[in-house]
């Protein structure tokens, strides 16, 4: 397993530094600064990539641009309206250019106008560390009063609408604007941040789009770049649904083991795989997340992981971000699973036999508690998740006790 860290550039708050000393192998990152839909030049590339090749001290920090996280996917791609073809078509030459940069992995989502939600970024734990949590309640009270979308109340259980209704009437003005920001805040380091009028607009222009249909778009995207990207060596993986079920009245399709299968099989090709991202999966507590490593392994070319702490049984229900081995995901079995598939790997010859990972989100402790990096991505946080997944990841591998012995 390759070791890898997502950085988002310069004006990161993580540094490259602490990514050396942290003892990672590889980076994973994006050109967040360019609007999605629009091609990703040779320039822009080459100089992400120099930007991570040198320390404070102009030393080199011998790491390199492995993973990209993430050529994303527009909006008018997603509902096939607008510009959508030109998106394509800048799409397929963006990864033209990146394998031309010698990267292979890329990559992506399809989650409909949010990317990963959450209704507090700095949740305190009885620890006094801080996390991410998504509250249920909270983000249907966002949902029917703040956003007032048509309908909502009848998407939530009768109970969560009677505490929305009661924590909406006790919510003060500074935690209304907090938790529309906390909602909206999208995707990490993007080049857009949504208002309440974009998601408004945005609504509107997926209204009546059944989850058939986005997967079916879905499909259409992958049929168009997959047989480009195996034809240069990239291999493409999807990132799920993050939480993985519908939001805002919006289907999402990529949630289950089924959800994934689908579409694997639909576009059979080893450049069409996925991201394995054990804690927007582990969201759901019918998602066997060592199950899926096992059942669809070969086809997983990148893995985040990250663990959460389920507040309720349901499929749709709160949680919060977990400490790496202290949530709801059987970690040391998730990363057995992992170290099989990569002997097999091996044993049938396979270049890509060493699956990247990355310790995802992490909980603020110690000095992130006032360095206020990106929410989710602290440098301790995700340091102490590193080395206990570094840990078990040595004790599986070891000749004397491990799997591959």
């Amino acid at each position: 397993m390759r070791q890898t860290w997502r950085w988002f550039g310069p004006k990161d708050l993580v540094s490259i530094d602490d990514m050396r000393q942290a003892g990672v192998e590889g980076v994973v990152s994006a050109l967040h600064h360019i609007p999605t839909g629009a091609l990703w030049s040779s320039e822009e590339i080459a100089r992400r990539q120099s930007e991570l090749s040198v320390m404070r001290d102009g030393s080199p920090s011998t790491l390199a641009w492995e993973v990209v996280e993430s050529l994303p996917v527009s909006e008018d791609i997603k509902k096939q309206k607008g510009e959508w073809r030109a998106h394509i078509a800048n799409y397929k030459q963006s990864l033209k250019n990146l394998r031309d940069a010698g990267i292979e992995i890329v990559c992506y989502n399809f989650m409909p106008v949010l990317d990963w939600t959450r209704t507090d970024l700095a949740y305190r734990t009885p620890t006094g560390a801080t996390c991410m949590r998504y509250d249920f309640a909270d983000f249907a009270a966002f949902d029917i009063h703040i956003l007032k979308r048509g309908g909502a109340a009848g998407d939530f259980p009768e109970e969560v609408v009677a505490e929305a209704d009661r924590r909406f009437r006790d919510m003060s003005d500074e935690r209304k604007s907090e938790l529309s920001r906390n909602v909206v805040f999208g995707l990490p380091g993007a080049a857009e941040n949504f208002s309440l009028d974009d998601v408004r607009q945005h609504l509107a222009e997926y209204d009546g789009l059944s989850g058939d249909k986005l997967r079916r778009h879905l499909i259409d995207f992958l049929s168009e770049v997959v047989p480009t990207a195996e034809e240069l060596g990239i291999r493409m993986c999807c990132h799920p649904d993050d939480p993985p079920y519908p939001l805002l009245g919006l289907p999402r399709v990529m949630s289950t083991e089924k959800d994934y299968r689908t579409v694997m099989d639909e576009i059979d090709s080893p450049a069409n795989g996925i991201t394995l991202c054990s804690g927007s999966l582990g969201a759901r507590p019918d998602n066997d997340i060592p199950g899926m490593m096992e059942r669809l392994g070969d086809r997983v070319h990148f893995l985040h992981l990250r663990n959460v702490k389920r507040e309720t049984a349901n499929v749709m229900g709160s949680f919060h971000e977990a400490e790496h081995l202290g949530g709801d995901t059987d970690m040391v079995a998730l990363l057995a699973a992992v170290v099989r598939e990569e002997k097999k790997r091996r044993d049938a010859g396979r270049a890509d036999h060493s699956i990247p990972f990355r310790p995802d989100h992490g909980q603020d402790i110690l000095d992130d508690l006032g360095r206020k990096a990106q929410p989710g991505y602290p440098s301790i946080g995700r340091l102490k998740g590193l080395a206990e997944l570094r840990g078990i990841m040595t004790a599986l591998e070891h000749p004397v006790e491990g799997i591959t012995s």
